[in-house]
């Protein structure tokens, strides 16, 4: 089903549309404090971490990231390894537990991915929605750390694999790749880059462990192409041309616990309607969905 649904944002959701990744980022850094606190039964520890993060998040909430902003979620890193360093001093029994380490282990993992979305964010800010060459095997790199973040975060609950001779029943199975036309590049805007991934991170969520999840990234000299398809808990088909609206959820994906705001599917719409291109939508109750964005290559790129 081609969507062709007309959305309105105001400049409010527009801008919270935009920062949902960094939304994701901190609902999940608040969960692993918490771990942390447990691990050290110390139910206290990390007060500037979470104010830090809860201030953050406030703002982020409000479609707010300036660069006064960026700093304070830069320094959540600082804080945080300070004080655990201070929790453990008061209670060193706790140091080698595998329990703790794993979870400051992840923390450590969330906030490089975090520095690096910063990084991301204000440069396409800078660039916005020109179309600049993206080196394919770069690309490619910058999803395979993804995904080993995303594996890292599950805590061993599964594991993310490209082989299927290596798989076991709670694996991923993901068929990746990224083409460009010439020169082994990519022309594009670089919030394609976010889009894609927020689509995979999508397939992965709505899909169990053991599920297959297929994405590519193709250009060619006339449109650039994406696919990301899954065979997970689907969408009802009265609600496909929904999907796509501020916040909406459909039934079927509301027994998933997320800590997101609903606004990935409303971003890479609206990015692909402004970018002229067009977007499918291919979804069936227990047998997964397929997105597909194609947008014309200016004439003057590829």
């Amino acid at each position: 089903m081609e969507i062709t649904t007309d959305i309105n944002l105001t400049e409010k959701q527009r801008a919270q549309m935009e920062l949902h990744s960094f939304l994701n980022i901190l609902n999940i850094l608040m969960g692993e404090f918490q771990l942390i606190r447990l691990d050290l039964d110390q139910p206290n520890a990390l007060p500037q971490s979470f104010r830090m993060v809860e201030l953050v998040l406030r703002a982020i909430k409000q479609g707010c990231l300036d660069k006064d902003m960026a700093l304070r979620m830069a320094s959540i890193g600082f804080y945080f390894t300070r004080e655990v360093d201070e929790a453990l001093e008061l209670e060193p029994r706790h140091r080698g537990e595998p329990e703790l380490k794993e979870s400051v282990g992840n923390v450590n993992s969330i906030i490089h991915v975090m520095t690096l979305r910063l990084q991301e964010y204000f440069e396409r800010v800078e660039i916005g929605l020109n179309w600049v060459a993206h080196p394919a095997d770069q690309l490619t790199d910058k999803f395979m750390r993804f995904f080993a973040a995303v594996e890292k975060n599950s805590k061993g609950r599964y594991h993310i694999l490209f082989n299927v001779a290596a798989r076991e029943s709670t694996d991923y199975l993901i068929n990746f790749k990224i083409e460009g036309a010439s020169d082994n590049s990519v022309f594009m805007p670089s919030v394609i880059h976010d889009i894609f991934r927020d689509l995979i991170a999508n397939a992965r969520k709505y899909t169990p462990p053991g599920g297959e999840i297929n994405a590519g990234l193709l250009q060619t000299v006339h449109e650039l192409r994406l696919v990301v398809e899954d065979n997970g808990s689907g969408i009802p088909e009265n609600e496909i041309s929904k999907v796509v609206e501020f916040g909406y959820r459909a039934e079927s994906t509301k027994e998933h616990l997320t800590r997101g705001g609903g606004f990935g599917l409303t971003k890479a719409y609206a990015f692909t309607r402004q970018l002229g291109g067009r977007m499918w939508i291919e979804s069936e109750i227990g047998h997964g969905t397929r997105v597909t964005i194609r947008i014309p290559v200016p004439a003057h790129k590829g």
